[in-house]
């Protein structure tokens, strides 16, 4: 991880266990199965806060939070200012919001990071658990491919072209208007909430389909990881939040369906792969946790969601 990319996001360190590779990438392509698929699971984390937790900490008396590294850069900054007030959080990402809410119902942390709401299979796998969202603002997914693609003409996307890129079907970018050049896929993990978000704009309720059959296809996990693969890989397409190409002058973010990803788009729904950031708790968060959730929910915690690109709870019209 460079230090631009450190300064940009968070004050905690990015530990990719899996790391995709073009070299290897053979022996770490996809499942047969896309909810099969074999995670490629980073670890994000280790920040420890140096000082004493009231309530609701983990065995170590450190409020325990993890999950979505979408919500990780905006809960370490929370966590930083926190640590002023004497509390000790940990905050890390294993296995995305997936990760986070399983974690959760194990009683291996306090809180889960989520960028993606609780489904339905969440609660019936854990009927113990007393999920409790807390959302905390709004994200945007793109569709982000290299700017050389995006200087060719590839500025648009139809779900339809979406969709089969990401099958496999679309295998060369002057198919839509683009250069005579290679597509490459990143596709995210199962799990992922920006996964989800991708699967419910070209899917809707129906079932993916497996990956498909192709040397140009590739599975990463969070959001640090998926930008490097983008921008060391000509003509690669990935989906990913937004706020993490703002300033990269060799990504872009294409619109969809002639949508834009503004923030009046964001906030009206009309862009279609807007979404909700939360904290979840298991029952009403209590003493640290609720200081936590408590902070990012006031003007202060407010600020960082601007500061890391996402929108306010204000903004939003909640």
């Amino acid at each position: 991880m460079t230090a631009q990319e450190a300064s940009q996001h968070a004050p905690f360190h990015l530990i990719p266990r899996t790391a995709v590779t073009h070299e290897g990438r053979a022996s770490a392509m996809f499942s047969k199965n896309r909810r099969r698929a074999c995670l490629v699971t980073s670890a994000l984390a280790v920040m420890s806060l140096a000082g004493c937790a009231d309530g609701g900490a983990g065995k170590d008396g450190a409020l325990q939070v993890s999950g979505s590294t979408t919500v990780a850069p905006v809960a370490a900054d929370a966590a930083e200012a926190l640590k002023a007030d004497g509390l000790d959080i940990t905050v890390a990402t294993q296995g995305g919001s997936a990760g986070g809410i399983s974690q959760l119902a194990a009683g291996q942390i306090n809180v889960a990071l989520s960028s993606k709401p609780l489904a339905d299979e969440d609660k019936a796998a854990n009927p113990n658990t007393d999920f409790v969202p807390t959302q905390i603002g709004a994200d945007a997914v793109g569709v982000i491919v290299t700017k050389d693609v995006a200087d060719a003409g590839v500025k648009n996307l139809t779900a339809d072209q979406v969709r089969d890129l990401f099958e496999g079907k679309i295998a060369n970018w002057s198919e839509v208007g683009g250069p005579d050049l290679d597509v490459f896929v990143y596709d995210k993990e199962p799990g992922r909430g920006t996964r989800e978000v991708l699967d419910k704009y070209i899917y809707g309720d129906e079932k993916a389909p497996p990956p498909p059959e192709s040397g140009n296809f590739a599975i990463v996990g969070g959001n640090l990881e998926t930008r490097n693969k983008l921008e060391s890989t000509p003509g690669a397409v990935a989906p990913l939040s937004t706020s993490f190409v703002e300033g990269r002058d060799g990504l872009a973010a294409v619109t969809l369906d002639g949508i834009e990803p503004s923030p009046e788009n964001i906030a009206s729904g009309k862009y279609p792969m807007a979404r909700p950031l939360y904290l979840i708790t298991d029952g009403k968060p209590e003493g640290s946790a609720k200081k936590f959730v408590d902070y990012l929910l006031s003007s202060k915690g407010q600020k960082l969601m601007t500061k890391h690109g996402y929108l306010t709870l204000k903004e939003i019209g909640k």
